[in-house]
Parts: structure tokens; C-alpha cells; sequence
């Protein structure tokens, strides 16, 4: 069964499945962190405009669990460090105020605390307007 496309207005919260971070629940449950963090925000209301999917893996394994934000037209962002059991009410505020934004790019002052601290990377649309380059301000 194949995932539908991405409409252009929306946003999607991508979720390591495989992380191996904190564990949420204890050493009784057999899942691995990230899934109860996935299972755990399957269970939440999702902003409207978003969706949310489970991925392989966002190659962050050094810096616990493990996800994205991404859209069209849209930076993405990855964070890391998050736990199911704190996490997916900070995730869900987070996914809200990227929805909210047309490039993504969430103002330093509104973002939750736990993105300010743990952002593991920022990566421009595939479409963007390159910084204009010149040598005598390069400093």
C-alpha cells in the first residue's frame, strides 16, 4: 500500500522508528524508544494541514530520538534527544508553529525551548534564494 502524496500546503512530522534513544516506558516494553515516541504521537491530534509518518531511520543514532519537520517550499528541520513520555506535546506545539510559517522558519523567540536546544540540522527547500556573496563582508 503506497503513501499518498504531499499536498503543497502541507506539513509532515517524520518519526525514527528505529531510534534506540531513552526509553519512554521503562525495560518492559519491547519497542524501541523511537516507536513508543511515534506510537505515542499516533495517539495525539495532529494540527490541522499536518500529517505525521514513521521513517527507517535519520541517521542521528548518537543523539537519541530522532525527527523532522519538513514542507513544500519549506526548510526542514531535524531534532534530536526527544522522549515519548516528555516530547510529543513539545512536538506537536513545534508542528503547529512550523505549519504555521510559510518557509518554515519558526522566530527564535517562539520556538519551543526543546527545539532551540537540540536542532540537529537545517536544510534550505529545493528551491531557495542563495545569500548574496561578496568578499569584502565575508568576515
Amino acid at each position: 500500500m503506497g503513501q499518498r502524496p504531499l499536498e503543497t500546503t502541507e506539513s509532515e512530522l517524520l518519526v525514527c522508528i528505529k531510534c534506540r534513544g531513552v526509553a519512554a516506558h521503562g525495560d518492559e516494553d519491547p519497542r524501541r524508544p523511537g516507536r513508543q515516541l511515534y506510537d505515542q504521537l499516533v495517539e495525539q491530534d495532529l494540527p490541522e494541514g499536518t500529517r505525521l509518518r514513521a521513517v527507517e531511520c535519520l541517521q542521528n543514532c548518537d543523539y537519541g530520538n530522532t525527527v523532522a519537520l519538513r514542507g513544500p517550499g519549506r526548510w526542514t528541520y531535524v531534532y534530536g534527544n526527544l522522549d515519548a513520555g516528555q516530547h510529543a506535546n513539545v512536538l506537536l506545539e513545534g508542528l503547529a508553529l512550523y505549519h504555521g510559517t510559510e518557509d518554515g522558519l519558526i522566530p527564535w523567540r517562539q520556538r519551543p525551548e526543546h527545539f532551540k536546544r537540540n536542532c540537529v540540522a537545517r536544510v534550505p527547500p529545493v528551491l531557495f534564494t542563495e545569500p548574496r556573496l561578496d568578499p569584502e563582508n565575508d568576515s
